[in-house]
C-alpha cells in the first residue's frame, strides 16, 4: 500500500484526536465518558432543531419537565440549563431560518407589548441600588421575565398551528402521566437512592411529614407538582366536558381523575386553588349557565366535604388538603407574619430590593440579608420583595391584561373544539395565577413555559380558527 502525505496527515490526526481524548477522560473520569457518549445525541437533536423550529419549544418543554429531576441522578452536569439550549437553537435557527417563510405580523400585538414592558422593567431592576450582585440578577431573570421574553415571541412566530397547538396538549400530558406513575412508585414503592440522597441533602424535613411522604415525583419539590399536576388536571377535566368523541372525552376523563388523585398525594394544600380558580374561570368563560350550576353545586360540595365534615380524615393527605381551609392554621399565620416583615422592610423600597435577592438566589448570592432570609413562599410575594410594589402592580396588571385579552379573543372563535382546547389553557391559567399568591409556582419549570405558551396560543385564536375554517370548507 502507497503511503500519502494525506495519509500520514489522516493517522497524525488520529492519533491526536486519540490523545485529546484520552486526556479529556484522565482529566473528567466517568463523567467525561458520559459526556462523550452524549455529544453525538446532543449534536443530533441541535441541528434537527434548527432545522425545525417548532421543535425547539417542544423539546424545551420536555427538557422543562424531565430536567430538574434528572439532576438528583447526574447532579454534576448543568442539565437545569436546558430549556435555554433549546430556546438558544430555536433563536439560532430563527436567524437562519428562510425569512419569506415566516410570519412578522404575528407579533404586531398587544401581548408582545406587554412582554417587551416586562421585560425592560426587569433589566432596569439592575440598576436598583439594593441590589447586591447582578450574578445573582442572570440566574433569577430568568425565571421572571426571560423565559417568557423568549418563548411569547417564538411561539407566535414558529409554533402558531392548530398541529402545534395539539402538541402542546400531548407532550403535557403525555410527561404528566409519566410524572403520575412516577409519584405513585414513590409512595407505594418507595423510593431510590438518587431521591432519598436529595432528601437527605435538606428536603426531607418538609417532604416527610409526622412520617408521610409528599409526592414530589421528578418535579423540583412536592409543591411544584402539586400544582402542576393539578394543572394538568384542569386541562384534562376542560377538554373531558368538550365536543369530542366519547371515547376522547373518557380518555380526558381518567387523566383528570389521575391528576387531581396526585395533586393529594403531594400534600400541597396550596394546589387546591389550582381545580378551584380554574373551574370557575373555566365555567365563566364557557357562558354555559347550566354547565355553570352544575360546577358551582359541585365545588361548593367538595369545599363543604372538606370544611364542615372529618370523613377520611384518618388519611393523611385527606387532614392535609382540609388544612388549607383552617384560619387557624400555624404554617398559615406564619406566612402572614412574614407578609407584615416585607410590609415594613419595603415601605421605603417601591422597587424592591432587586431580583435575585430573596429565596433561594438570595440565599446563594446575599446570605444573611434581610430578604434572602425571610422566606417569601409565594409568587407574589416574590415579586413584591424583589421588584417593590411597583413591580407588583406591573406584574398584576400585565396578568389581568393576558387573562381578560385571552378570554375576549377565545369567545370570538367559531370552531368548538380549538375553542375547548383554548378554554382548557385558560383555566389552567387561572388556576395556576390564583394559586401563586400561596406559593412560588408562576415562573417555575415547567409550569412557566405552559402558560408563556398558552398566552401566544390566546392571541393566535383568530388565526388558527381561519385556517380549520378553511379546511373545514376544502374537505
Amino acid at each position: 500500500m502507497q503511503i500519502t502525505k494525506a495519509n500520514i496527515s489522516n493517522k497524525v490526526f488520529a492519533l491526536l484526536l486519540a490523545g485529546l481524548l484520552s486526556l479529556f477522560v484522565v482529566k473528567t473520569g466517568v463523567m467525561g465518558i458520559g459526556l462523550m457518549l452524549v455529544f453525538p445525541f446532543v449534536l443530533a437533536g441541535g441541528i434537527f432543531m434548527m432545522s425545525h423550529p417548532n421543535k425547539s419549544l417542544a423539546a424545551g418543554l420536555i427538557f422543562a419537565f424531565l430536567s430538574i429531576g434528572a439532576i438528583r441522578y447526574v447532579p454534576n452536569l448543568p442539565l437545569g440549563l436546558t430549556v435555554d439550549f433549546a430556546l438558544a437553537m430555536l433563536i439560532v435557527s430563527a436567524l437562519f431560518h428562510n425569512k419569506v417563510e415566516t410570519d412578522f405580523s404575528k407579533l404586531h400585538n398587544s401581548l408582545i407589548l406587554v412582554t417587551l414592558i416586562w421585560m425592560g422593567y426587569n433589566v432596569a431592576e439592575i440598576f436598583n441600588p439594593e441590589a447586591r450582585s447582578v450574578t445573582a440578577w442572570f440566574y433569577a431573570v430568568r425565571g421572571t421575565a426571560l423565559y417568557m421574553f423568549l418563548t411569547v415571541p417564538l411561539t407566535l412566530l414558529y409554533a402558531n398551528k392548530p398541529s402545534d397547538l395539539n402538541r402542546l396538549f400531548i407532550i403535557v400530558f403525555a410527561l404528566s402521566i409519566l410524572a403520575s406513575f412516577w409519584g405513585l412508585r414513590q409512595f407505594y414503592i418507595g423510593l431510590d437512592y438518587a431521591e432519598n440522597r436529595w432528601l437527605d441533602a435538606g428536603s426531607r424535613s418538609t417532604h416527610v411529614l409526622f412520617g408521610n411522604l409528599r409526592v414530589f415525583s421528578f418535579f423540583s419539590d412536592a409543591g411544584q407538582f402539586g400544582a402542576g399536576i393539578a394543572h394538568s388536571g384542569v386541562m384534562a377535566m376542560v377538554l373531558a366536558l368538550g365536543p369530542f368523541s366519547l371515547k376522547k372525552r373518557i380518555l380526558f376523563a381518567v387523566m383528570a381523575l389521575l391528576f387531581f388523585y396526585l395533586m393529594i398525594m403531594s400534600g400541597t394544600r396550596g394546589a387546591l386553588m389550582v381545580p378551584v380558580a380554574g373551574s370557575l374561570a373555566y365555567l365563566f368563560a364557557s357562558k354555559n349557565y347550566r354547565l355553570m350550576l352544575a360546577g358551582l353545586i359541585a365545588l361548593g360540595l367538595a369545599f363543604s366535604f372538606l370544611k364542615f365534615t372529618t370523613i377520611a380524615n384518618n388519611n393523611y393527605q385527606v387532614r392535609r388538603m382540609r388544612s388549607a381551609l383552617d384560619p387557624s392554621d400555624p404554617s398559615l399565620n406564619v406566612r402572614y407574619l412574614n407578609q407584615r416583615k416585607f410590609s415594613e422592610y419595603l415601605k421605603t423600597r417601591p422597587f424592591g430590593g432587586g431580583i435575585g435577592t430573596s429565596g433561594s438566589w438570595g440565599q446563594r448570592f446575599s446570605p444573611g440579608t434581610f430578604l434572602a432570609e425571610t422566606p417569601n413562599d409565594s409568587w407574589f410575594v416574590k415579586i413584591w420583595a424583589e421588584m417593590g410594589i411597583v413591580g407588583l402592580y406591573l406584574h398584576i396588571g400585565i396578568l389581568a391584561f393576558i387573562a381578560g385579552m385571552g378570554l375576549l379573543k377565545i369567545w370570538k372563535v367559531k370552531d368548538p373544539r380549538l375553542r375547548q382546547k383554548l378554554l382548557a389553557l385558560f383555566g389552567g391559567y387561572v388556576g395556576i395565577a390564583a394559586a401563586s399568591y400561596g406559593n412560588p409556582l408562576l415562573g417555575q419549570m415547567p409550569t412557566g413555559i405552559i402558560l408563556y405558551m398558552s398566552w401566544a396560543y390566546f392571541f393566535l385564536a383568530e388565526d388558527m380558527d381561519k385556517s380549520l375554517n378553511k379546511q373545514s370548507e376544502n374537505e
